[in-house]
């Protein structure tokens, strides 16, 4: 069943983010754009790769208006001892959110419960809470920030434009389409 315009259920988690512990919840993250970024698990190896990519990027996400988080289902304080340990995730600036009783992977539907951990999932998130855009791959598989951002770009544009669409690898500023009446119905 698809996810698309799945409003995210109300959460309170806590959240490692510039060496600090905060808490983050549902009411954060309405009214502007944010990605929720599930990784399997703090200490390994196709994490860091990404969540580097992520941090390398996040002043374009900040720029859009759009908040990254990071989530795994490791505690907050699992997180600070990868950051304090990582190069790599020393980098990290946006949130990372700890989800060990896995409410937040439950609602998103990437919690593998035989492992205890969460799929590689990407979900673009709007201002209302709900689900626009989504990814999930395979645990041995990266993705890529530059993509990402191009789909939350996309996403932004055709909320402010609905009556436009995206084509393939469309940039902002590029043509987009405008569908006739009687092609809505082949979307």
């Amino acid at each position: 069943m698809s996810m698309i315009q799945k409003e995210i259920a109300d959460f309170s988690v806590q959240a490692f983010q510039n060496n600090d512990f905060h808490t983050v919840t549902k009411a954060d993250i309405l009214g502007k754009w944010s990605v929720f970024f599930f990784y399997p698990a703090d200490f390994t190896f196709v994490c860091p790769t990404e969540l580097e990519d992520l941090a390398n990027q996040y002043d374009k996400f900040k720029a859009a208006g759009c908040e990254i988080y990071a989530v795994s289902c490791d505690t907050h304080f699992v997180h600070k001892a990868w950051h304090d340990a990582s190069e790599r995730i020393q980098k990290i600036q946006y949130p990372m959110l700890a989800d060990p009783t896995h409410a937040l992977a439950k609602d998103f539907e990437v919690y593998i419960e035989a492992d205890g951990l969460a799929e590689r999932g990407s979900f673009i998130v709007n201002p209302e809470g709900k689900i626009v855009a989504y990814e999930v791959t395979a645990g041995n598989v990266g993705r890529n920030a530059d993509e990402l951002f191009r789909r939350v770009q996309a996403s932004q544009f055709v909320a402010a434009h609905g009556d436009e669409v995206c084509p393939a690898k469309w940039q902002p500023g590029a043509e987009t389409l405008k569908p006739s009446l009687d092609l809505v119905g082949q979307l």
